[in-house]
């Protein structure tokens, strides 16, 4: 009756598509097993934990505590499915603040945020670049915290643009050392929250950690073909891209002309 299917596990986040097919009536009361942020992508069904009933469809997501007794109530036969994004203490107590407990009740998702949630599915469906999907799932939860709890995550930022810039030469000059670095990597080592370290380097550079990263590895592609090298898949694997195929991707979206022909261009 219930299926859930992990599409990406990394570092405190998982991701997984889950679809109930209960008939219409009363659930039974069982504890919530992990923290996570639910977010409807089909079907309506209503949610009692805390003392609060959420009604939840695909215009609003809520968020679960571990240990939460909960029911899940269905009004349809249809059934419906949702994307549970998991996060582990830290990560969420880094996120909102200090506390690991999230918030109670509905949420209302915005059509950015619900499209920005479906792309992340599409892009952990198809194995896209597993620094990219974390992010992405990072500043998703981030968005819809701000939405339910705007002051806990905004709290924590450094006290002036020097400190900001500061922090993203740091971020830029670790990555420049070794990109493959991720990104609970690099914010244990500039001792900061992942979250915050991503939303300075945005708000910084105009771009991601995890674009930036793309970005120097497109130039190592670029290094390495203008020395010689003719074997694609070999430099996939040797600069930490998916395959071959994502690499092909990621150069021509970075430079708007294929590997192949960047090969005759610069060697």
């Amino acid at each position: 009756m219930l299926s859930v299917r992990p599409v990406f596990v990394a570092d405190g986040i998982s991701l997984a598509d889950v679809a109930c097919r209960h008939d219409r009536g009363r659930g039974g009361v069982e504890p919530a097993p992990a923290r996570m942020l639910v977010l409807v992508r089909r079907g309506c069904f209503a949610r009692s934990a805390n003392g609060v009933v959420s009604v939840l469809d695909p215009t609003v997501a809520c968020f679960v505590n571990p240990g939460e007794e909960q029911r899940y109530d269905h009004p349809h036969d249809d059934g419906d499915e949702c994307t549970a994004i998991g996060v582990d203490t830290s990560l969420a107590a880094a996120v909102h603040g200090g506390d690991p407990d999230l918030p109670v009740g509905a949420v209302s998702i915005s059509p950015a945020l619900d499209l920005a949630h479906r792309t992340l599915l599409g892009e952990a469906r198809r194995g896209d670049d597993e620094h990219q999907l974390y992010e992405r799932a990072l500043r998703l939860i981030a968005a819809v915290l701000q939405s339910a709890s705007p002051g806990r995550v905004a709290s924590g930022s450094p006290g002036s643009a020097r400190a900001r810039h500061a922090l993203a030469a740091a971020a830029r000059e670790a990555l420049a050392e070794r990109p493959e670095r991720t990104l609970p990597e690099l914010a244990r080592e500039l001792t900061v929250s992942p979250h915050h370290l991503s939303r300075v380097f945005s708000a910084i550079t105009g771009q991601t950690i995890s674009r930036h990263r793309m970005r120097l590895r497109t130039r190592a592609v670029l290094e390495r073909l203008a020395a010689g090298e003719d074997d694609l898949a070999r430099l996939a694997a040797d600069l930490g891209f998916t395959d071959q195929s994502h690499l092909y991707r990621v150069v021509r979206s970075e430079t708007d002309v294929a590997p192949s022909v960047l090969r005759r261009l610069l060697s």
